[in-house]
């Protein structure tokens, strides 16, 4: 049966090294999701996006030398491989080359992101003629094979709101026959949702009746970016994305690619999976308390002490009193760090920060007249809660760094 509508002219040889590695009654694969090439995030700058984007597809293709090491018969990306179905030809062409290089079978499977509509990507001219040969789209919903005893049940999106368990779906009517099935599928599963009753939500308790059955022994899901154990059968698995997507209070496990040993000389089809870590960049969120000086210069310690920087996005929330010295200090701090790290900005639904004028805290400026009354002015407004307070705290803090400048 040819996947997909793709026969495949090959299959890599499976020499002693890899038969020493798995087991030579062994099956291993490689599970992924979410790739979403030609992803954009709004927060990095135009220095750092094409180079997000390089490790993007940087990821993709190191799952080849894994894939050789372990000696994987093949990789599943369980949906989302493209971060929507109108992509620039370049992003297509670059993603492309990319899976080209892993160099076993790559099966993708259409997501919520880019599903099988009138318009995907999938069929696009572009992609129909530079799909490498080893690349295999899971265009029909049902049973795959592989190779003799060994299939792949696949549960693709033709739109982006399903109004049924896709997953559910394929698998209903799936026996015990001796084949080794791997379900690929994409979605959220309702265990993990507060509206379980949403009709495309993947139902775990029909995923884990087919497991317990014997019909199918490993279940492939993406759509959560962190990795996830589904259930308690150590079969259901969402792989995560292979980078980071999101900050880590969102994503708490991006990065990994999963790499799964199925024994097929075990009736029940034992199952191993180890995690392989992938990603490089990291999205990282911090909340601090300043109050004082020695607080800002707390946050300047543990920002600088963040590795990679040119690989490192960073949001920062904020909560405390400071004075417009200390304010100025702060604001400092976070244009060098804005410099240093792919991105930095503060985290605005955790920021909260009053400042307010220390008693004395302009007197040692060294100026007089009308210079110093104006000064007084601004202390004094800037001590209210009127609406031109802000705009006098800003203006102290810049005289502050004027000074500051004009001593250096």
């Amino acid at each position: 049966m040819s996947a997909a509508g793709h026969t495949l002219a090959w299959r890599p040889e499976i020499t002693g090294t890899h038969d020493q590695t798995r087991g030579g009654d062994g099956m291993r694969f490689l599970h992924t999701a979410d790739w979403q090439l030609g992803m954009t995030r709004h927060f990095l700058n135009d220095e750092a996006q094409p180079r997000y984007s390089a490790a993007r597809r940087d990821v993709v293709a190191a799952m080849g030398p894994i894939a050789k090491e372990v000696g994987a018969e093949f990789v599943v990306v369980a949906g989302d491989v493209f971060e929507d179905n109108h992509l620039a030809p370049r992003v297509i062409s670059q993603s492309l080359e990319a899976m080209r290089r892993i160099e076993v079978p790559v099966y993708l499977l259409p997501g919520n992101h880019d599903p099988l509509d009138a318009g995907s990507v999938y069929t696009s001219a572009l992609f129909t003629e530079e799909r490498p040969d080893n690349v295999v789209v899971l265009d029909r919903a049902g049973v795959h094979e592989v190779r003799p005893g060994l299939e792949i049940v696949a549960a693709p999106w033709r739109s982006k709101a399903p109004t049924t368990d896709l997953v559910g779906d394929v698998l209903a009517g799936l026996t015990d026959d001796g084949v080794t099935r791997i379900v690929v599928g994409h979605g959220g599963v309702d265990v993990f949702q507060a509206d379980r009753d949403k009709p495309s939500f993947i139902r775990l308790a029909a995923v884990e009746d087919a497991l317990a059955r014997g019909a199918v022994h490993y279940v492939a899901l993406g759509d959560k970016h962190s990795r996830t154990k589904v259930g308690d059968s150590g079969r259901v698995w969402y792989s995560g994305a292979p980078e980071v997507t999101n900050y880590d209070h969102v994503e708490s496990d991006p990065g990994h690619v999963l790499v799964v040993d199925v024994d097929e000389s075990d009736p029940a089809r034992r199952v191993e999976v180890e995690a392989r870590r992938v990603g490089t960049w990291r999205f990282v969120s911090l909340c601090r308390t300043v109050d004082t000086s020695r607080d800002v210069t707390d946050l300047d310690l543990n920002l600088d002490l963040l590795t990679d920087k040119d690989r490192t996005v960073v949001q920062v929330g904020l909560n405390g009193s400071l004075t417009v010295t200390d304010k100025a200090a702060l604001d400092a701090c976070l244009d060098k760090y804005v410099r240093r790290f792919a991105a930095l900005s503060l985290w605005d639904s955790q920021t909260d920060i009053v400042v307010l004028p220390a008693d004395g805290e302009f007197d040692d400026l060294g100026i007089g007249g009308f210079a110093a009354a104006a000064v007084d002015e601004l202390v004094a407004t800037a001590k209210t809660d009127g609406e031109e307070s802000d705009d006098a705290r800003a203006a102290l803090a810049l005289l502050l760094r004027l000074v500051d400048r004009g001593a250096a």
